[in-house]
């Protein structure tokens, strides 16, 4: 019997074309590292734990000034239509009615706060809550954000610069569109520069002064890649960050991928993989998709909250692989739902995240995986078992695991099943993972029969369960030499 080591990074599974597709790992965060066994490791990803019930569902939140400035480090989030604080212990204080529903965007000056909800646009000065209300202001806003002294707007069709002098007064000949056919999606900043993303470009604009419009295409710096909603870009790592695409040759639009822009280039990080998954959406769907960027330790995310999933990139894995790498996280103990951490938001030593489908936010945590105290699963698979071709009797297959964390009180299982065609699984065998504080957990499996092709397996869990994935040992002795 040999001993082969399988990775635990990534696996395989078919789809009905059939097709050979990447399975993402579910719930568990790939990490590249040297620590001695493989090259790499799957670790829980974060729990979620209530902190508190606002006046409605979450819509997005922002930190506002430091321990000595105006806004007092003080977190923000707008909840249903209300703009409410909220404390370290979870006190929320509603300060007043900002209306609409769905993401907000929030930026902020040195003075004042900027909230844009159901088209409006609201200043905070941490005293008063009021509405722009000039007559030059364009109706409908889409995006905003707060640039060199200036409140920056657009409806989508122009864009709109407050005067230095007054941020509530807006000058009726500071107009500016893209001079192209393609609707503006959002206002994003990155080094001070303003990027206005379109559906298939984004343009870049400086600030040069003058009595008119004072911000000046940047010709040379245009990127030809774009949105496909509003929401569906953010600043990531210094880079614009889109969901979308350019136009063909043929101008035709490309199908939707995920590109990072930057200095008149774009790089395309989304997988064939990430890429086929988004062809499962509709036009609409994507559209209505919500992306964010974490600065996590020792990890950059950028995560795209999908209608039923979240997928997640990480910059700093991808660098040192050498190829993009991405997870899922799901909210679901069966198959996939919508993952209940949005709005992700650093306040008071800790990440708040909101629910988009009750009036809870929670915090992530690391001693648990548990979403609002209801269990979710996570899921691995392993690369194609093949052994050259001649087949093979499986006799052990033992997971090397950091064991013992797992929920205080419970003796929970973990469970592998496999497939010879890539697409239908046996059942589960189940093996217990261990009781909390069980660090020498042998998690092994015996007498998996014998394959003439390929074999994937495939090892399931949930959150009373957790533990960290290192490497596969598979005990195999081949059929024929």
């Amino acid at each position: 019997m040999e001993i082969v080591p399988i990775p635990v990074l990534s696996g395989l599974y078919v789809d009905g074309r059939p097709d050979v597709r990447v399975a993402l790992p579910v719930n568990m965060v790939p990490i590249p590292s040297q620590e001695g066994i493989a090259d790499g490791y799957l670790s829980p990803a974060e729990g979620i734990q209530a902190l508190a019930l606002g006046p409605g569902v979450d819509r997005g939140g922002v930190v506002w000034g430091d321990s000595s400035g105006t806004g007092g480090g003080v977190h923000y989030r707008v909840m249903g239509t209300d703009l409410v604080s909220v404390t370290a212990t979870g006190a929320i204080t509603t300060i007043g009615s900002v209306g609409g529903s769905g993401p907000v965007r929030m930026d902020f000056s040195f003075d004042r706060l900027g909230i844009l909800s159901g088209g409006l646009l609201w200043y905070w000065n941490n005293t008063t809550l009021i509405q722009v209300t000039d007559v030059n202001i364009p109706a409908s806003l889409i995006d905003m954000v707060w640039v060199d002294g200036y409140w920056m707007v657009t409806d989508g069709t122009v864009i709109a610069v407050s005067t230095l002098a007054d941020p509530t007064t807006f000058n009726a000949t500071s107009y500016s569109g893209t001079d192209r056919p393609d609707p503006i999606k959002a206002l994003l900043k990155v080094l001070n520069e303003v990027h206005v993303v379109s559906r298939s470009f984004i343009d870049v604009f400086q600030n040069v002064g003058g009595t008119g419009f004072p911000f000046s295409r940047v010709n040379n710096a245009v990127i030809t890649k774009g949105a496909i909603g509003t929401r569906t870009a953010c600043v990531f790592d210094d880079k614009v960050a889109v969901l979308g695409g350019g136009r063909s040759a043929s101008n035709n639009e490309e199908l939707p991928s995920i590109h990072l822009a930057h200095n008149a280039q774009s790089l395309r990080i989304s997988t064939l993989e990430i890429d086929r998954l988004l062809t499962g959406y509709t036009t609409a769907q994507l559209a209505a998709v919500f992306v964010e960027s974490v600065v996590h330790p020792g990890a950059r995310f950028l995560f795209v909250h999908l209608p039923d999933r979240t997928i997640v990139y990480d910059a700093m894995a991808s660098a040192v692989v050498g190829q993009p790498v991405w997870h899922i996280r799901t909210s679901a103990l069966q198959g996939f739902s919508l993952y209940k951490a949005r709005y992700i938001t650093r306040a008071h030593d800790t990440w708040v995240v909101g629910d988009t489908s009750s009036s809870a936010i929670g915090t992530w945590v690391h001693t648990g995986s548990q979403h609002y105290g209801l269990p979710v699963r996570w899921e691995f698979s392993t690369p194609m078992l093949r052994n050259k071709g001649v087949g093979a009797a499986l006799h052990q297959l033992e997971l090397l695991a950091l064991t013992g964390a797992v929920t205080i009180g419970t003796n929970p299982t973990i469970a592998t099943s496999y497939t010879e065609d890539g697409e239908l699984f046996t059942q589960d065998y189940a093996i217990p993972s261990g009781a909390i504080g069980d660090r020498a957990k042998k998690l092994l499996w015996l007498n998996l029969g014998r394959w003439n092709g390929f074999r994937i397996h495939r090892f399931r869990g949930d959150s009373a369960s957790r533990l960290s994935a290192l490497l596969i040992n598979a005990g195999i002795s081949p059929l024929r030499f």
